[in-house]
């Protein structure tokens, strides 16, 4: 890296705090005071410190730059600007317009430069973790003696409100636990949350909470100095000491602008309308959005450096490939979210006499799927033991073995969440996590965040419905499945036995196009045998099939899920020979298939419908429509054994027989 040039960066500096201004002021809409507060940090990672190529975003070596607080998105878009990205004057000025690359926060896939998908507080910050995590294990499984491709480092910039968060606090624990020395965590120390001062809702000190997290902690008392920045930075990035590194700057809020400078004010937009004033103390022109010449030609030649570094890189990368043709494989095809064609006949089959709970039968799936895909990652928030996806003999990631395969997140689903997500971002390894159902609600923000940014990660959601039993209805998820369905881009699949189960895993894997949520029981179901394994296994590709077909006309069409499709079929065998069964593990990809397909299972013609799950009802009314019945639970369960707590809800077959008769619908 060239030496500091403090001039020229300290006038990059003032110009990205003018284009945030005037971006801001621009569309009456964003917030100006990180930007504004933490240009100088902005100014030494982009100028002086990073090691990436902006001309190649998606370089596997390169540093990841995470900001969390992604409310201050015009930080990011003004540095990826000047930096050399491929976020053009234009793009700053479309700042928040529609389909802009520059929204108004920071989305993956949208900008050259994101690597995450940022702005609610803390995400970010376990988003990182997973990405250093991940950085970790890369390394550990691709380096040699010889040749090292993976060394880079992950960098996150947060707030106040990021470390205030519950999700910050899980996943730094975690962090400082694992040692990850390749994480950088710099917290923009500003005194200022957007209601009022920040000692109006925290007195603890930061740095000391960090530090017994085990991090090596710094305080930068003049967080706009370059010199006192690049120096922490420079010894953050040299210290390889088995402890992540957090760095304290304490910075203006809305630096700039005076009349708001230091205040709760300057956190949003309000310091926008002192735009022609600020430029001015800022030592700018009258122009708005202006880069001057000696700025842009500094950043030209850093980026042909970073050009040459990664350059250089290539040499030594092509060197590795040479000498490790299988481990170069490996790479490309996690790289490229490679899935093999023959995946679901690597799955062995089950006994037909087999009546297991399908978490069970999820944990040979799993060990199936590992020895396939050695990339496969699964991890659990303290409940391996219970969520049954634990992957044998492949070990535990901890400080003293990167190349673990299991990731053991203590009880912390929220940065479960996250750091699977983070995992998601960084590629080359498909990652999992594992808790039971009712906890998905802990982890539910990250979940989000994954089907926005088209995350191809996936949950085992274990402990599926009212069959929960004894725990109670603070264990029992009668609305979890439902709440989980309705996020856009979420595939959430509920089995019905082994061989679906088996067929949900694959399908989880197959997708790569955002997360996949698979339900599993505690207790045991029968094998569904009488429809063949291929059948079923096609049919939660499809999302819902016909597990039994009526004999003659068409009179009724029973729906079914998870552990209710067994109930189902036994209600159609005394319904009599008229009585479709159709199973829907997964109303997200059966929804996706053509009408042709969708016809096929439910044709139209075919009115008397009913649907049956335990969990509540609403959702089922698509297929049902106004005049069907759906069995349901629209209520919170009980303490007591499982199958007594499905009775007294009405999930038998004597109440399916019954609801069925009373509604007119018996054949």
């Amino acid at each position: 890296m060239s030496d500091l040039n403090k001039i020229i960066l300290e006038q990059a500096a003032a110009q990205a705090r003018g284009l945030a201004i005037d971006a801001v002021h621009a569309c009456s809409s964003g917030h100006l005071g990180l930007p504004l507060g933490a240009a100088e940090i902005g100014a030494v990672l982009f100028g002086h410190s990073l090691s990436l190529d902006p001309s190649d975003p998606n370089w596997i070596n390169r540093d990841r730059f995470v900001l969390s607080a992604g409310h201050g998105s015009m930080f990011l878009y003004a540095w990826l600007h000047l930096s050399g990205h491929d976020v053009s004057l234009q793009d700053v000025r479309d700042f928040r317009k529609l389909h802009s690359k520059t929204p108004g926060h920071p989305e993956f896939g949208e900008t050259p430069g994101v690597e995450c998908t940022s702005g609610p507080l803390g995400q970010g910050v376990a988003n990182a973790v997973g990405m250093a995590i991940a950085a970790k294990m890369a390394a550990a499984h691709f380096n040699t003696a010889e040749h090292s491709i993976f060394d880079h480092h992950v960098v996150c910039l947060a707030g106040d409100g990021c470390l205030q968060e519950g999700v910050a606090a899980e996943a730094a624990s975690l962090a400082g636990h694992l040692g990850l020395d390749n994480l950088i965590l710099i917290y923009d120390s500003n005194d200022v949350t957007l209601d009022a001062m920040a000692d109006a809702t925290q007195s603890e000190s930061v740095l000391d909470r960090f530090a017994a997290y085990g991090f090596e902690v710094e305080r930068l008392e003049d967080g706009h100095d370059l010199d006192t920045i690049a120096g922490a930075l420079d010894r953050a990035r040299s210290s390889d000491n088995g402890k992540p590194k957090f760095l304290e700057v304490k910075t203006v809020i809305a630096k700039g602008i005076p009349e708001v400078a230091g205040t709760a004010a300057g956190h949003g937009e309000g310091g926008a309308k002192f735009a022609a004033e600020a430029r001015s103390g800022l030592g700018l022109p009258a122009e708005s959005f202006f880069v001057s010449e000696e700025v842009r030609a500094y950043f030209t030649q850093r980026k042909e450096e970073l050009s040459r570094s990664r350059e250089a890189w290539n040499q030594r990368y092509a060197d590795w490939k040479a000498a490790n043709p299988e481990k170069s494989a490996l790479l490309a095809s996690g790289l490229s979210r490679e899935v093999p064609e023959d995946l679901m006949d690597r799955v062995q089959t089950f006994p037909e006499d087999a009546k297991l709970a399908t978490r069970a039968c999820g944990a040979q799936v799993i060990n199936d799927l590992a020895q396939a895909l050695p990339l496969l990652v699964s991890g659990s928030a303290d409940l391996h033991g219970s969520t049954k996806n634990y992957l044998k003999e492949q070990g535990d990631f901890a400080a003293d073995n990167h190349s673990g395969r299991n990731l053991l997140f203590g009880i912390r689903e929220h940065a479960m969440g996250a750091i699977v997500n983070g995992f998601g971002y960084y590629g080359i390894f498909r990652a999992s996590g594992a808790t039971f159902a009712v906890f998905a609600d802990y982890m539910r923000p990250s979940v989000r965040i994954a089907a926005l940014a088209n995350l191809p990660i996936f949950h085992v959601w274990t402990h599926d419905s009212v069959g929960v039993g004894e725990d109670g209805p603070t264990h029992q998820p009668v609305e979890t499945v439902s709440g989980l369905r309705v996020i856009p881009n979420l595939d959430v699949i509920r089995p019905a036995d082994p061989e679906e189960t088996a067929a949900a895993f694959v399908a989880a894997i197959q997708r790569t196009d955002g997360p996949t949520g698979l339900i599993l029981t505690r207790q045991g179901v029968p094998n569904l045998n009488e429809i063949p394994v291929a059948e079923r296994r096609a049919g939660v590709l499809r999302g819902g099939y016909v597990a039994r077909r009526e004999k003659g006309e068409l009179e009724l069409l029973i729906l079914a899920a998870g552990s209710e499709v067994s109930l189902a079929l036994s209600a159609a065998s005394e319904l009599g020979d008229t009585v479709r069964v159709v199973s829907v593990p997964c109303m997200e990809r059966f929804d996706r298939q053509d009408e042709d397909y969708r016809e096929s299972v439910l044709p139209r013609k075919c009115r008397n419908r009913m649907a049956v799950e335990a969990g509540v009802s609403d959702l089922w009314r698509k297929y049902v429509g106004l005049d069907g019945v759906v069995v349901g639970i629209d209520r919170f369960g009980l303490s007591a054994p499982g199958g007594t707590v499905m009775s007294e809800l009405g999930i038998s077959v004597e109440n399916v027989v019954k609801q069925a008769a009373l509604a007119g619908l018996k054949p």
